[in-house]
């Protein structure tokens, strides 16, 4: 693992006021190559880019971020890469007792839902290169707080349980069986996800069922929301009560509109601070094909599809479900429990008006 470490450099008086912006990859990234790594040499220091090929380097690298003080710290990868690195950072400040700081994400990875929310820019054209540039003069439009979820000890924007999370497991799966060969090129992005439905995640449901009997409670001391179409409120359930029993092929929260390739999964998420927005329930595939198009935009509401804001929610389920932690496969669980974390990130966000 090529691990980062360096020494703290003292600060030329004469560029005191210049924000100190470090660039964090993950080797492992779809779009992270050596002419990606050698471009963005260009643009920050050696000394502040840092390549991640493995948990331990994470690690390091975390204390090293904190250690040298930087005001923004760009992520490039997946929304898993980013997750990673950002709870790594906010664990390590935790333990410290330091501010941690701001948070950019660059689109490298296959799954992109967070570039989406701070409209990132892409790899063509030289774009990712124009966002740490402009990061490092100081021109940052403005920020965004992102809330967070919990989910088994891990911070994550979105977690899932149930088909997501099986199309996930399945195309990481095809993946390592064709590594090495012409078949991992053509499992990449978008193209992958179709090849994964078609080879593995349509056989399976072809010949097990989709769905599972769930029960979903409001596990928080607060009241959570049943939500009707438009994102209204129309029930309140205490502390403690039912949301949901029944079949579900996907339990799943999320604190961002977004998954990978701009799919709005939670159209109502950020309405309500301090609140996941939780969906459940089931969909005959055909409809969904029908209505791909809306259901991408987060306009399609089938009458099984059934939406929440709450602060926590246990899922218990009668069969063991795969389960997906910030776009990144984590087995399968029979239950599991979606929670606010009390900590937040600030994301630079390209779309918002001038900072004062």
């Amino acid at each position: 693992m090529l691990a980062h470490t360096s020494t703290a450099e003292p600060v030329d008086p004469a560029q005191a006021a210049a924000p100190r912006v470090a660039v964090l990859v993950n080797a492992r990234a779809r779009k992270v190559n050596a002419r990606v790594v050698r471009a963005l040499s260009h643009i920050v220091p050696r000394a502040d880019l840092y390549v991640s090929r493995s948990q331990k380097d994470a690690h390091r690298i975390a204390r090293d971020i904190l250690r040298r003080g930087y005001d923004t710290v760009f992520c490039g990868g997946g929304d898993g890469t980013f997750i990673g690195f950002a709870d790594e950072i906010l664990s390590e400040a935790e333990r410290a007792n330091i501010l941690t700081p701001r948070f950019g994400v660059l689109k490298l990875g296959t799954g992109n839902g967070l570039a989406e929310l701070v409209h990132a820019s892409s790899l063509k054209d030289g774009g990712v290169l124009d966002d740490v540039r402009r990061a490092c003069e100081g021109a940052v439009p403005g920020y965004r707080p992102l809330e967070l979820l919990k989910v088994e000890g891990r911070r994550t924007q979105f977690a899932g349980l149930g088909i997501d999370a099986r199309l996930l497991n399945d195309y990481l799966g095809l993946k390592t069986k064709v590594q090495g060969t012409w078949g991992h090129w053509a499992l990449t992005g978008s193209r992958g996800y179709a090849l994964t439905v078609g080879l593995r995640t349509l056989p399976h449901a072809l010949t097990h069922r989709l769905s599972e009997q769930v029960e979903v409670r409001n596990a928080a001391d607060v009241p959570a929301y049943r939500l009707d179409s438009n994102g209204r409120a129309v029930e309140e359930l205490a502390p403690g009560a039912l949301l949901y029993r029944g079949p579900a092929m996907m339990v799943a929260a999320g604190t961002i509109p977004f998954y990978g390739y701009a799919l709005r999964m939670f159209p109502f998420a950020g309405q309500r601070p301090g609140h996941l927005h939780l969906r459940l329930g089931t969909v005959n595939p055909v409809a969904a094909v029908a209505n791909l198009r809306a259901l991408w935009r987060g306009e399609w509401f089938p009458r099984n599809i059934h939406d929440f804001h709450a602060v926590a929610v246990s899922v218990q389920a009668a069969r063991a479900m795969p389960l997906q932690i910030g776009g990144d496969a984590a087995g399968e669980r029979t239950s599991v429990e979606f929670r606010m974390s009390s900590k937040r990130l600030e994301l630079v966000d390209w779309s918002q008006p001038a900072c004062a």
